[in-house]
């Protein structure tokens, strides 16, 4: 193709790569983010880069509008009709709580008691229908929603997963008679058993689709009001892309949409440079995102729940996402200790330094304060915009350093070091907790606010290297431009393994495949191949959890898939030791059930390495040297050296204490680390 966009719109910013295959030149963009219609902010970037619409030929979008509405609950008025004396299940949920010692907490369905209605029907667990659909009691149920404001309503009838024909039936008759309101099938979104997660699941979609409709829908607009005739493809959770009619039906699939797309972009730039286990986090202005690679591959899982009580179950990438970013305000609580997060001053108003009517110290203003952060030149701010240091200063004292009793620089530090333990106790969380040693891995760093946090996870996390990729600040929107089309299938079996005939198995790869390969061509996207990956489902009868197997290509029997299992079983579990050798004779003993088969069929677009539109700029570390500033180091300011990244020769090294300026971004490096800048511009990180 010749010329790509990627955006990807954060809480405070949106990132914008333009990237023209033909001329080989790449484009650079951050505008603030534009929350009451993220659309302006996307189009006000890609204005001033001054693009000519009507050469892009595809713009690839990763999204938080849907995980912005969940997050802030201010997704549309749903309504829920349900098989008769099942509306209740989102309410009764599972025997968890909100924390786990003590009974204090509270929790509030996406769909109150008042919104749900029930109907008759039947479906038993094998998918017989017992009692037929009674259809002038769906329409009631409808109409009184409607009358009750509804915009969209949820179909969740029992074991539908098993037999859909019911909650299809019913999503035609209400779309032909309420054609303006959405109409949301459990067993469409989620063919799953588990009535409560399938439930949620469709709530979720509901909730969230009317604005991600809209959205998209203005968005196309104004990109036709300016020309723009080419795909618009939207990331989906799971790493892929999928067209704008997918996005619109199945909205929930993008709830992590622009995370995702950093961790793909995170994974093929440390490829490049030949790493295939890290860990990456992406630190914006409002929240933190860490994943986890293996064997070059992203960590997948079943679903996540963005708040207690409201699990969302379709196949992601496991991100773990926290409230720590350069917005991130810090406050002092009711017990007198320093709290960082997770409320953010976002792009409006945003920090204090912003001078834009924030008054709530931040992370951001303690870097200014310190010297790391630039007061002069910030990050995607125009040459002319300077910060109010005065009024981050005067903040900053008042809010945190008077209350504990500390200097302005010490109550800046203190701001830094608590956002920076959270952030390492998140890393902690989706390594060590799940069993990986964080200095098996290399720490990537991106965001525009991760790299200047590198430095301390580095020696906190004990990592023996980290990776600055050379755009950290628009990792995301890279990943949207590299990301491969992807389309994910899931068919229950609930059986024994023994039980299983290996035709019917092929027969539903088979029909994934056929879909995805539906889907994948109608976009008309110049791909390389297509490929196919499948995986099971499956735990040892009696388990709650089942695992994720990844399964061989080539013919399925239950005896393959077994082995696939306990390969992967172990790999999750460990090896049986001595002491527990009983234990794998007993595991053997056990009946093995195959819950899931799931496809993903993959559209993989030609390779795109960020290196390969960098130049080497030939030049000496004294040339890349900008001058010194006054940084805050070891209890004291000292004249750091300041460096123009562009500048940076490949192959050198130089110690810290530096600064290291761009435009998406700042690198703070500590006295200890020591710097070598890699081919293709990339910085590595390691304790001096």
């Amino acid at each position: 193709m010749g010329k790509l966009v990627g955006v990807d719109i954060g809480g405070t910013f949106t990132d914008i790569v333009v990237l023209d295959e033909n001329q080989k030149r790449l484009q650079i963009g951050k505008a603030s983010t534009t929350p009451r219609e993220p659309s302006i902010g996307l189009i006000t970037g890609l204005d001033a880069l001054e693009v000519s619409y009507p050469d892009i030929d595809l713009i690839i979008h990763g999204t938080t509008v849907a995980t912005n509405a969940i997050l802030e609950r201010k997704g549309v008025r749903c309504g829920l009709i349900a098989t008769r004396g099942f509306r209740d299940i989102l309410e009764l949920r599972r025997r968890d709580r909100p924390h786990l010692y003590g009974l204090t907490g509270s929790y509030e369905p996406l769909i109150p008691r008042d919104r749900r209605k029930e109907v008759s029907e039947r479906i038993s667990a094998e998918g017989e229908i017992l009692i037929p659909l009674a259809e002038e009691e769906v329409i009631a149920a409808a109409e009184e929603l409607v009358a009750e404001g509804v915009e969209a309503i949820v179909i969740s009838f029992l074991n539908a997963y098993i037999n859909p024909e019911n909650e299809r039936s019913a999503k035609a008759l209400l779309e032909t008679r309420l054609p303006s309101i959405y109409i949301v099938a459990s067993a469409d979104i989620l063919p799953l058993f588990r009535e409560f997660e399938r439930t949620s699941t469709a709530a979720v979609n509901a909730y969230v689709q009317p604005i991600v409709s809209r959205y998209l829908a203005l968005l196309g607009q104004r990109l036709e009001e300016r020309g723009y005739s080419g795909n618009l493809l939207i990331m989906q959770s799971n790493g892929g892309m999928m067209s704008v009619e997918a996005a619109r039906d199945f909205s929930v699939n993008t709830i992590l949409s622009g995370p995702a797309a950093g961790v793909i972009a995170a994974t093929k730039i440390a490829a490049e440079s030949g790493f295939q286990n890290l860990i990456g986090y992406d630190m914006g202005g409002t929240s933190l995102d860490v994943s986890l690679v293996t064997e070059g591959k992203p960590v997948v899982s079943n679903g996540i729940e963005p708040e207690f009580g409201v699990p969302i179950m379709v196949s992601m990438i496991d991100i773990h996402t926290i409230g720590a970013g350069g917005g991130s305000i810090a406050r002092i609580d009711e017990g007198g200790l320093l709290q960082v997060g997770p409320e953010s001053a976002g792009a409006e108003p945003g920090p204090v330094c912003y001078g834009l009517g924030g008054t709530e110290p931040t992370v951001t203003d303690a870097n200014v304060v310190l010297g790391r952060i630039n007061p002069d030149y910030p990050i995607a701010r125009a040459a002319d915009f300077s910060f109010d240091l005065d009024r981050a200063r005067s903040v900053l004292i008042e809010k945190v350093g008077k209350p504990l009793g500390l200097s302005l620089e010490e109550a800046a530090l203190a701001i830094l070091t608590v956002a920076n333990n959270r952030i390492a106790g998140s890393i902690r969380r989706i390594s060590i907790d799940r069993g990986h040693d964080p200095r098996d891995f290399v720490l990537f760093s991106f965001g525009g606010g991760g790299p200047l946090m590198v430095s301390f996870l580095l020696r906190e996390l004990g990592v023996s290297q980290a990776l600055v990729p050379y755009y950290p600040g628009i990792a995301s929107a890279w990943g949207c431009v590299i990301a491969d089309l992807q389309h994910d299938f899931v068919t229950m079996i609930n059986r024994r393994l023994s039980e299983l005939d290996p035709a019917d198995a092929e027969r539903i790869f088979a029909e994934h495949l056929a879909q995805g390969e539906r889907l994948i061509e109608s976009k008309q996207i110049p791909l390389t191949q297509v490929t196919v990956l499948r995986e099971a489902e499956i735990s040892y009868e009696g388990q709650t959890h089942v695992i994720r197997t990844p399964l061989p290509t080539g013919p399925v029997s239950p005896l393959v898939i077994a082995e696939s299992f306990r390969r992967a079983y172990l790999r999750q579990y460990g090896q049986v030791d001595e002491t527990f050798s009983g234990l794998e004779t007993l595991l053997e003993s056990i009946p093995i059930r195959l819950l899931n088969l799931r496809t993903s069929v993959i559209g993989v677009r030609p390779d795109l390495l960020l290196k390969d539109f960098i130049l080497n700029p030939k030049t000496t570390l004294q040339d890349a040297q900008k001058g010194t500033r006054p940084v805050y180091v070891e209890n004291r300011f000292v004249a750091c050296p300041i460096y123009d990244r562009s500048l940076l020769p490949w192959g050198s090294h130089f110690p810290g204490p530096a600064v290291i300026e761009q435009p998406d971004t700042t690198i703070w490096i500590e006295p200890w680390v020591r710097v070598h800048v890699g081919e293709g511009g990339s910085l590595f990180l390691s304790p001096a």
